[in-house]
């Protein structure tokens, strides 16, 4: 009882109406897994079943999605429908996803939850509530069950306080910091101030934003399981250094983790996965990351960002196939095919974070072409100040705007942040492959650099996925 009080507490600080909304997503929901969990006819159990899931996608589609709907519509037809300003609520698209995958359980023969507090806890518990990991009812509600839960454990505690100190660092320090260099170079793309961006800063956003939505993402991850922690509850790892994945599947398997499963678990194989023949398999694959695409957000960049990452798919599951069929399997990978796979996959993941964060594919394109030279490749008075030699060969182009900051030490700054974040992700281990006394170590360095950001007033930035 206790912990659902606070789930909603926190949930309503946001925005107190909302609180209405979750719980009455939670009864509605905990009604229909009563009702499919008793022995009824097929054809009813079948009727609440669509219900059900017509219900949790009628508010998603509601909140998130009717002006995108509303908008497109009076593109095309040349209506004047005046979408309404709708507050999207916070998490909305991960507690429904989590409903929408009980649902399913219990309709195909998992045991319903009986209490309401207990699935209000599952649905409102508020660690993974904003942006999760989207949790299932079968590994979430039993550990309730466990009397060790309920006494004090300084184990739990520890690990869990220094799992989410850790966490509060990546934010605070790292993702916030990167922020700086990234927001300038897409808001001044996005508003047109800077229509055809240069190549040195076009690289300058992607490569910046790319780092901030590892580290906030990450961030928020480990937060949500040290805070739950602390509660001796476990939940699943969300973020698997993605990074060094060496191919797109790859990169799925370690990237928002729990959402992969989900997709893979509630649409990828009902659809017929890989079973119904290569065409199907591919068709099942770009339907799959599609929804995958407008469920992080209300539009076409999205939608472009999923069929973007389903190209990538299908070309790796073919070039699977081709190698399979020509018998190129080499029994191990070699030290410079795997980094080639990395750098390979890391560039590929850059261009899709370009139409993740700009906000109209004419922005994405500039900052594409921006990155491919297409704008321009001079060298700025910024970068040549720093190797002095090279200004005997290359003729200065004058300090270019919105290339970190504009100034000498900027960019000193700059390289020194990113070098390290890179070598960060790609090199040092992450947080779950360290014991218990590895974190603490990592902890002393860590906090004084939380504080020194604190003391200082950084500005702070929301977490990426909270408005998802």
């Amino acid at each position: 009882m206790s912990l659902v009080a606070a789930s909603l507490f926190f949930y309503g600080w946001w925005n107190p109406s909302y609180v209405l909304l979750i719980l009455a997503s939670a009864f509605g929901n905990y009604c229909f897994g009563l009702v499919l969990s008793q022995r009824r006819t097929t054809e009813t159990r079948r009727f609440f079943f669509i219900a059900g899931i017509a219900c949790n996608l009628l508010l998603l589609g509601y909140f998130k999605y009717v002006n995108f709907f509303l908008n497109n519509v009076n593109a095309l037809a040349g209506t004047s429908f005046h979408p309404q300003a709708i507050l999207l609520p916070l998490g909305v698209s991960f507690f429904t996803f989590q409903q929408l995958a009980y649902i399913v359980d219990v309709y195909r023969g998992e045991s319903g939850e009986r209490n309401f507090l207990r699935y209000c806890l599952f649905v409102t518990f508020f660690p993974k509530l904003i942006a999760g990991p989207i949790v299932y009812q079968r590994e979430f509600l039993p550990q309730f069950s466990m009397p060790a839960i309920y006494r004090f454990n300084s184990d739990n505690l520890a690990e869990g306080l220094t799992i989410f100190l850790l966490g509060l660092f990546k934010k605070v320090v790292i993702a916030d910091m990167l922020a700086q260099f990234a927001d300038p170079v897409f808001t001044a793309v996005n508003s047109g101030v800077m229509p055809s961006p240069s190549f040195f800063v076009a690289w300058q956003g992607a490569l910046a934003f790319t780092l901030q939505i590892y580290f906030d993402f990450s961030a928020y991850s480990d937060m949500a399981i040290g805070v739950s922690r602390m509660f001796g509850i476990t939940l699943p790892v969300n973020f698997n250094s993605p990074y060094k994945a060496a191919n797109i599947r790859e990169f799925w398997s370690r990237w928002h983790i729990t959402l992969s499963r989900f997709l893979r678990d509630y649409i990828y194989i009902p659809l017929g996965g890989n079973r119904k023949g290569t065409i199907r398999q591919y068709m099942n694959l770009m339907i799959t990351m599609l929804i995958c695409g407008l469920w992080h957000g209300a539009g076409w960049t999205f939608v472009a960002w999923g069929a973007l990452h389903a190209v990538y798919l299908v070309v790796n599951h073919g070039w699977k196939k081709i190698r399979v069929a020509f018998n190129l399997r080499p029994q191990g990978v070699s030290r410079p095919g795997l980094w080639g796979g990395r750098l390979l996959t890391f560039s590929a993941v850059i261009t899709g974070w370009v139409l993740f964060r700009a906000e109209s594919f004419p922005s994405a394109v500039a900052l594409l072409k921006g990155m491919t030279g297409l704008n321009g490749a001079v060298l700025p008075s910024q970068i040549l100040n720093l190797i002095p030699p090279l200004k005997v060969l290359v003729k200065p182009a004058g300090t270019v705007p919105f290339l970190a900051g504009g100034t000498v030490m900027g960019v000193i700054q700059f390289l020194l942040i990113t070098l390290t974040c890179l070598i960060i992700v790609f090199f040092s281990k992450n947080l779950y492959e360290l014991n218990l006394r590895q974190r603490i170590y990592l902890l002393v360095p860590s906090f004084a650099f939380v504080f020194q950001a604190i003391l200082f007033g950084r500005m702070p930035s929301d977490f990426i996925y909270f408005k998802f």
